[in-house]
């Protein structure tokens, strides 16, 4: 299988923050991850891949299915527990069955980290057209990330919110491209950037081709 499938992302996220749990919570098809639990999301080529390998987790390990997705390129999952070695197992699994290591998967990048202060009422309504999550108020302060693989945006969302008082406005983790859109005050939006983005940054793998 290792010639053929490409891990575009694998990340664990432990001690899963309140608001991107209820974001989650109201956006996944599956199980809703709860505060505090640890989560497994991961993005593959081809997008098919995604079935044969969700099965082999679940059979290994106690954790949920919370979302499993084949869009037009990739496939998508996340995976839950309150139990960070049930979601251990679970990824050990998947890599098994790949026969990888974690340092297969591609290395993310940040294309993009931009602040936007006092967001002008026309704006922030375009943006309340189309978000999941909290609205955001004119007059506040919007941060937006894009990374690539799409998947590590999930990491960027619950870091921001472990870094500051921020509230999550969208985070698109599916497609070539992740974007997280938060909103809070100028300082608090700042602070939260530079966490995601650090964290972001931080995670190995191999550089994408």
């Amino acid at each position: 299988m290792t010639d053929r499938v490409t891990i575009r992302a694998l990340v664990q996220i432990d001690r899963l923050q309140p608001k991107f749990a209820a974001y989650n919570g109201a956006t996944v098809q599956g199980s809703i991850p709860l505060a505090g639990d640890t989560i497994l999301i991961g993005e593959l080529a081809p997008g098919n891949e995604v079935f044969g390998l969700v099965d082999a987790a679940l059979k290994a390990s106690r954790v949920e299915a919370t979302s499993q997705i084949v869009e037009r390129e990739f496939g998508f999952f996340i995976l839950r527990s309150p139990l960070n070695a049930e979601v251990s197992a679970a990824r050990d699994a998947i890599l098994a069955r790949l026969g990888m290591e974690m340092s297969d998967r591609l290395r993310p990048v940040v294309e993009s980290a931009r602040i936007i202060t006092s967001v002008e009422p026309y704006q922030a309504q375009l943006l309340n057209k189309w978000s999941s999550g909290s609205l955001l108020v004119p007059g506040r302060t919007l941060g937006v990330l894009e990374c690539a693989p799409a998947a590590y945006v999930a990491l960027a969302a619950n870091e921001a919110e472990k870094a500051a008082e921020i509230d999550i406005v969208e985070v698109r983790a599916v497609g070539r491209y992740g974007r997280m859109f938060i909103a809070g005050t100028e300082a608090a939006v700042e602070t939260a950037m530079e966490g995601s983005a650090a964290a972001v940054r931080s995670l190995d793998g191999k550089a994408a081709p």
